[in-house]
């Protein structure tokens, strides 16, 4: 061979191991690690919507880091938080291994459980991994911490709705009850976990003095399968309203219950798991009519906030064969998107410049305009889509998961149960 045909071919050889160098180097995917308790609603359901993100955004091109597009990948890992009787440190252990073993460079979801999520909060800021938690994790304990030792931990971020918010959007709903079918008895319902058992004492306390009467408060234990005393008791105060606060699946056992016995008195689910799903209708044999349920952000059930909220919903359901499933749907699917952008505007996946734009996010998502409070790091809420990150509470109708607050997405009107209406 010439010695110039043997200079090109070698050039030419160069040329595309280099290419290639480039390539495997543009393609290096930036690892996302999801601590979820997957054989629960807000762990499946955030899994699904992360997933779904992370497929629209490798399909339009990746994430620009620099001058390279990545693609997202997704490590989850069973953390079973929400499963009764397991140790916070089995959901530690899923943390750590995420960000030693499968080498996250972000983790996105959970823990799901409000005590798992706190007990993670130092092992995110030992490792300095952005941690963004999209289901579970009402405790106002979190945002709380944050704000009080930002430097602890600052790489903590929330971006839904907390029990604080919830209680004001549950009050401000049960006000129009109150005004509309002049109802004002309430008994709590709540499950024997910190994020229920903190909102239902404060329920009591945002309410009485706006004219309700609290009846009683029940506790049960994870796992409960016969909520019939508590009903009874609930019937014998005259309570009007359940407010129930209940994240195990056995809290359809309740409803069926509630309507069998046809107790007088209008089921709102302020955390409500069973309800929130798709499947509640035909679980329930129809007896969760009238229910409603809180699922903290537009875009788990059907409205038109933004012009995103039925893009998402949709895309959901044509991906997986069913509607957004609970709490944890929307804000998992906007929390990738989020990061997706704080990351191009950082141009790097360090911790820290990540952070920092983070903080200055300022997008129009599924549930409405959202921003992170700098000092705390909770989102920014409200009740115009326009100004925050907005609320959906549901009421089932004839099979339907029908919006009725707040009034600025709602889709429809409360109803009462026939053997309540006078």
């Amino acid at each position: 061979m010439k010695a110039w045909m043997k200079a090109w071919v070698f050039l030419l050889a160069a040329a595309v191991l280099i290419g290639f160098g480039t390539g495997a180097r543009a393609e290096e995917p930036i690892i996302l690690g999801a601590p979820l308790s997957t054989g629960f609603l807000y762990g499946w359901d955030a899994e699904k919507a992360i997933k779904l993100a992370v497929e629209e955004i490798n399909a339009a091109g990746g994430v620009k880091v620099g001058g390279a597009q990545r693609p997202f990948s997704v490590e989850v890992i069973d953390t079973r938080d929400l499963e009764p009787g397991v140790p916070v440190s089995e959901a530690l252990l899923a943390v750590e291994k995420l960000i030693l073993e499968k080498k996250a460079d972000f983790l996105v979801g959970g823990p799901v459980r409000s005590e798992a999520a706190l007990a993670a909060m130092p092992l995110v800021s030992k490792y300095k991994k952005i941690s963004i938690v999209t289901s579970g994790v009402l405790t106002p304990a979190f945002h709380a911490k944050v704000a009080e030792e930002y430097e602890k931990y600052k790489y903590s971020f929330r971006i839904h709705g907390e029990a604080k918010w919830l209680v004001n959007e549950i009050a401000t709903s049960l006000m129009e009850i109150k005004e509309k079918f002049k109802l004002d008895k309430m008994f709590i319902m709540v499950q024997d976990v910190a994020h229920a058992r903190a909102a239902g004492e404060i329920l009591k306390k945002v309410i009485e003095p706006k004219g309700w009467t609290v009846t009683g408060m029940e506790v049960f234990p994870t796992g409960t399968g016969d909520f019939s005393m508590g009903l009874l008791k609930a019937k014998k105060t005259e309570a009007q309203v359940l407010s129930i606060w209940m994240d195990m699946p056995e809290s359809s056992i309740l409803l069926k219950q509630w309507f069998d016995m046809k107790i007088p008195a209008l089921p709102f689910g302020s955390t409500l798991a069973a309800a929130e799903q798709p499947g509640f209708w035909k679980a329930t044999e129809g007896k969760g009519q009238y229910c409603l349920a809180n699922v903290v952000n537009a875009g788990n059930a059907p409205s038109d906030a933004t012009e995103w909220t039925m893009k998402f919903y949709n895309a959901y359901e044509k991906k997986y064969g069913l509607p957004p499933e609970g709490l944890g749907s929307s804000s998992s699917y906007m929390a990738v998107y989020v990061l997706k952008e704080a990351i191009e505007r950082a141009g790097t996946l360090d911790s820290d410049k990540v952070l920092a734009e983070l903080e200055k996010t300022d997008i129009m998502g599924v549930y409405g305009r959202l921003r992170f409070d700098p000092k705390s790091h909770q989102v920014i809420p409200a009740f115009d889509p326009k100004e925050g990150a907005v609320g959906s509470i549901f009421q089932w109708q004839d099979q339907k998961r029908v919006v009725v607050f707040p009034k600025s997405i709602a889709k429809g009107e409360i109803l009462l149960p026939p053997w309540m209406v006078k």
